[in-house]
Formats: C-alpha cells, sequence, structure tokens
C-alpha cells in the first residue's frame, strides 16, 4: 500500500491532533475543577494518560514512515516501542475495570460510596494498575530477543506488535504464542469481571422506583459502555487475526489494526466530555477563560 499511504498520512495527523487536544484539554479540567475531583474523574485521568502515552509511542514513527517513508526501525526501537503498547493496553483494560467497579459501588452501594472508594484505595488501584501492565508485558521483548532472525526483517505493520515480529524468527515461537495468548486471555478475564459488574448494574437500575431516576442512572453509564465496546471489539478482532491469520497480513487486517490503536483514544475524552455535563460545561470554561486571556 506503499503508493496510498501519504494520503492515510492526512487523517492520522489531524486524529492525532485530536487525540493530543481533547485528551490534555479534559486532563486538564479534571486537575483544575475541584467540582471534579472525585473517584470517578480520577479513573478517567489514569485512562487519557493510558491513552496519550499510547498514541505518542505510535503515531509518530507512524506519521514518519508514512509522509516521509522512514521504513526502518532499530530492534532495540523495536522492543521498546513493542513494550509501551503493549503495557499501557493492558493498563487501559485495568482502568476499565476499575471504572466498571467505582460505577458498581456507585450504583449498588450507594450510601457506601464515599467509604469505599478512598482516595488511599484509588492510589493503591492506580499502582496496581501500573504494575500489573508492567510485569505482564515485560516478558515480550525478553522472549523476542532471544530469537534468531535470519531471514526477511520486514514487519508487515506500522508498529512492533509482539507476535508480528515474533513470526519473522526462523525458530520455534511456541512459547512467544503461548505466553502472548495467555496474556491476551488474562486481559479477556477483565471484559469478563466488567461484563458481571454492568450486569448487576442493569438489575439495579431496573429496580429503582422512578422513570427519571433509571434514566439519570442509566445515562451516567452510557459512556462508559462506549468506552468499553470501543477498546475491546478492535483489540479482539486485531488479536486473533494477528495469532490465526496466517503468515501473510491482509490490508484490511493492517488497517484495522491501526485504527483500534488510533481511534479509541481520539474518542474515549469526547464521549465523556460530550456525555458528561461536568466535564462538558468545565472545558468549555477552560477555553472561554483562555480566549479572554488572550484578547
Amino acid at each position: 500500500m506503499e503508493n496510498v499511504q501519504v494520503w492515510f498520512s492526512l487523517p492520522v495527523f489531524f486524529m492525532y491532533l485530536i487525540t493530543l487536544l481533547a485528551n490534555i484539554s479534559v486532563l486538564l479540567t479534571i486537575r483544575t475543577e475541584e467540582s471534579l475531583h472525585q473517584p470517578m474523574y480520577f479513573f478517567l485521568s489514569m485512562l487519557l494518560v493510558t491513552d496519550l502515552v499510547q498514541s505518542n509511542t505510535i503515531l509518530p514513527k507512524m506519521l514518519l514512515l508514512f509522509l516521509l517513508n522512514l521504513q526502518e526501525i532499530s530492534f532495540e526501537g523495536c522492543l521498546v516501542q513493542m513494550f509501551f503498547m503493549h503495557s499501557f493496553s493492558v493498563m487501559c483494560s485495568s482502568v476499565l475495570l476499575a471504572m466498571a467497579f467505582d460505577r458498581y459501588v456507585a450504583i449498588c452501594q450507594p450510601l457506601r460510596y464515599s467509604t469505599i472508594l478512598t482516595n488511599p484505595l484509588i492510589a493503591k488501584i492506580g499502582v496496581a494498575v501500573a504494575m500489573r501492565g508492567t510485569v505482564l508485558i515485560l516478558p515480550h521483548p525478553f522472549l523476542v530477543q532471544r530469537l534468531p532472525f535470519c531471514n526477511s526483517h520486514l514487519i508487515e505493520h506500522t508498529y512492533c506488535d509482539h507476535i508480528t515480529v515474533a513470526k519473522l524468527a526462523c525458530a520455534d515461537i511456541r512459547v512467544n504464542v503461548i505466553y502472548g495468548l495467555a496474556a491476551v486471555l488474562l486481559v479477556a478475564a477483565d471484559f469478563i469481571c466488567i461484563t458481571v459488574s454492568y450486569s448487576m448494574i442493569v438489575m439495579a437500575v431496573f429496580n429503582l422506583p422512578s422513570r427519571e431516576a433509571r434514566h439519570k442512572v442509566g445515562s451516567t453509564c452510557v459512556s462508559h459502555v462506549c468506552v468499553i465496546l470501543l477498546a475491546y471489539v478492535p483489540a479482539l478482532f486485531s488479536s486473533v487475526s494477528q495469532r490465526f491469520g496466517g503468515q501473510t497480513v491482509s490490508s484490511s487486517q493492517i488497517i484495522l489494526s491501526n485504527l483500534y490503536l488510533i481511534i479509541p483514544p481520539m474518542l474515549n475524552p469526547i464521549i465523556y466530555g460530550i456525555k458528561t455535563k461536568e466535564i462538558k460545561r468545565n472545558v468549555l470554561r477552560l477555553y472561554c477563560s483562555q480566549k479572554s486571556r488572550c484578547r
């Protein structure tokens, strides 16, 4: 697809700018507004930080590839990109699980919400999220580094995915496949726990006395459900296609794998900004104050 890759650079560049602008705007809003210093918004901040790191790990190199045709990456740089991309993907999944727990406590145990989700517990969850992503993915670069690469060094993706790079080796990669699949299954367990959590939330919503209360509580969860589907559905397709799609990769697989890394970080802050009135109001206030200062 080299003959059309320059045209890919235009939408990717604008999506990257939107990603940076939207994520940083929401993060600044949460930081400056004391009314948003609540567990739900702390978890949202964690999600946006993971999105920013993941985007900056992938997109600058991708744009250099599309715009300047800089196709090469050092082996060490490839391993670093692989680690950060996969580890922050795991962290993103862990944060979504924490956000589901937050919504479960808020809706099913509202009277105990402030006593359960205290600031020390949120800090511990943040540390656990970072440790889980780091420890789970740390073996990936070492499992690739031990492999001999005596044939093609051409990666059929715009980034260094673990399995895609391992398939280039002229050796048995069974250990890589098994460990990579185990990591995927652990992340899939997050989705199962989130599904169970939201099943309990739905039952609690239906038991609310008034229709207005059901609508209000349900609307607070819509944004989270959209973000969950946006994160897990493309990731599942990308993971399955890369492991069981054979040695050659189709153009559609490459495009979908790129969209999986580009679209969620761009849309996550937009979805929360639109569906959450507090964020929407304070982001608009932030930009209005900046304009008045410029004048």
